[in-house]
């Protein structure tokens, strides 16, 4: 098993060491930065945060096992070592590159506008019918979760699913430096914090800045039904993926099975595989075509990425189906983004009996924001829907656009409590009710209402 000692950590991170002299050869493998997670040998990170500073934390986590702290303070009555840092941001972030390069194993990196958690997820869950694989928890994705996720590696792992999301400039480069993919997944150029990247080719260029730190005889795995992706040189191997025909893995025979599966043909130049992704979301078709090409470059067989892909379950707060004894419900407020929404609404459209949809504001769209809230409530009047209810400042767009386009019945709240107070007139025994907005608006309260409407 890899490990790490406090004395290399403070090598590593230019740290200054302080405790007894014999603690600086203990074994330290993982990484945590909440003191409930963690377990005996792991390294416990400080992190000064909005809410809580983890300093304050320290000895907690040594009393339920840390064998090291990395603090950007000094802890008074600390009960145990700990390597006192500059930032320890900046220093985890240099333990998770050194780290990763002490293993061989290949490494997926995943990122994209839309649909990198469910694409993460798939690939994962194809690979995991060969290896045993190491894939980001939920969504922690960012500067401090890359390298967290990176230091539970160990040696029981055969490969690794990392995913990369950004808001900015320059985070790419930063968590790409760390991650170092053998293979590198976009599923999508979208609208996803375009106040911060300007417009798509903005998106385009800040995903791409991974290029740059990928391991000699990389792959490029990009969607070829989006124009930017399919026209975008990686200055090395490129596979596309998608629905349509001039993708090297394309998607058919797209089917849903209600709402416990989806069905599709999986078409490249090595052949067709017929595969099922027992989850709900036609989504789930235009990414299968990129885990199975992971899967091929990685050796699988047909047979092992269907089975794989068998193995498939969704993360809580994406397009989730509960029955609650009355509805259906697709909980899918983890976060919304226009691509996102629509793709949520195709969906929807698909199931049979009265389809109704909640949905509420999208942020980060900068200063197309308004003209984007009325897009989606204009193909929302296309999408089959029997009632739209819309909560929120910007939903107010999306709830115009739609009855100006032909659509309706229609429903409009400035807030939560009024649409929640509202809910047992709103819908009906057996609808299928989606759940969608930007993770900021908190539309999870709706869907716990709905259990009792």
């Amino acid at each position: 098993m890899k490990h790490l000692t406090p004395h290399k950590i403070a090598e590593i991170t230019r740290g200054e060491f302080i405790g007894d002299g014999s603690a600086l050869r203990i074994r330290v493998a993982g990484a945590v930065r909440d003191n409930r997670d963690v377990k005996p040998g792991n390294l416990f990170v400080c992190i000064r945060g909005a809410r809580a500073d983890g300093h304050a934390y320290a000895n907690s986590a040594f009393a339920s096992g840390a064998a090291c702290c990395l603090a950007q303070q000094r802890i008074p009555d600390a009960k145990g070592p700990y390597v006192l840092v500059e930032s320890t941001l900046e220093s985890i972030k240099a333990l998770g590159g050194y780290y990763r390069g002490l293993f061989e194993i290949p490494i997926i990196g995943v990122t994209g506008s839309v649909g990198k958690t469910t694409a993460k997820e798939l690939i994962a869950a194809v690979l995991g019918a060969k290896y045993r694989v190491l894939k980001t928890p939920k969504n922690l994705n960012n500067e401090l979760g890359v390298p967290l996720t990176l230091l539970s590696l160990d040696g029981q792992y055969e490969a690794a699913v990392i995913e990369m999301g950004i808001s900015g400039f320059g985070e790419m480069g930063r968590l790409a430096q760390m991650v170092k993919p053998d293979i590198f997944i976009i599923t999508k150029i979208g609208y996803s914090h375009i106040e911060e990247l300007g417009d798509l080719n903005g998106v385009l260029q800040a995903k791409s800045e991974a290029f740059a730190y990928m391991r000699q005889g990389g792959v490029a795995i990009l969607n070829g039904d989006d124009d930017l992706l399919w026209g975008y040189d990686p200055g090395m191997r490129k596979i596309t993926f998608g629905t349509g025909m001039r993708n090297d893995f394309r998607a058919e025979n797209i089917c849903a099975e209600g709402i416990g599966a989806v069905i599709c043909d999986i078409v490249s130049d090595t052949g067709r595989m017929h595969t099922k992704i027992p989850a709900y979301g036609s989504h789930l078709a235009s990414l299968m075509p990129a885990a199975a090409a992971v899967g091929r470059l990685l050796g699988l067989t047909d047979d092992e990425i269907v089975r794989g892909a068998l193995s498939y379950a969704p993360v809580d707060g994406r397009a989730n189906v509960k029955d609650t004894g009355s509805i259906t419900l697709i909980d899918d407020c983890y976060n919304a983004n226009p691509h996102s929404v629509k793709a949520a609404l195709t969906s929807l459209s698909t199931l049979p009996g009265r389809r109704v949809a909640i949905l509420g504001d999208m942020f980060g769209l900068g200063e197309q924001s308004d003209a984007l809230h009325h897009e989606i409530g204009a193909f929302a009047a296309l999408s089959n829907l029997d009632s739209l209810i819309c909560c929120g400042d910007k939903a107010a767009l999306i709830y115009n656009s739609y009855l100006s386009s032909g659509g309706g019945p229609a429903h409009y709240y400035p807030g939560k409590a009024g649409l929640i107070a509202s809910l047992p007139q709103l819908i009906k025994q057996g609808d299928n009710v989606l759940i969608k907005a930007s993770r900021a608006m908190q539309f999870e309260e709706i869907a716990a209402a709905c259990y009792f409407a």
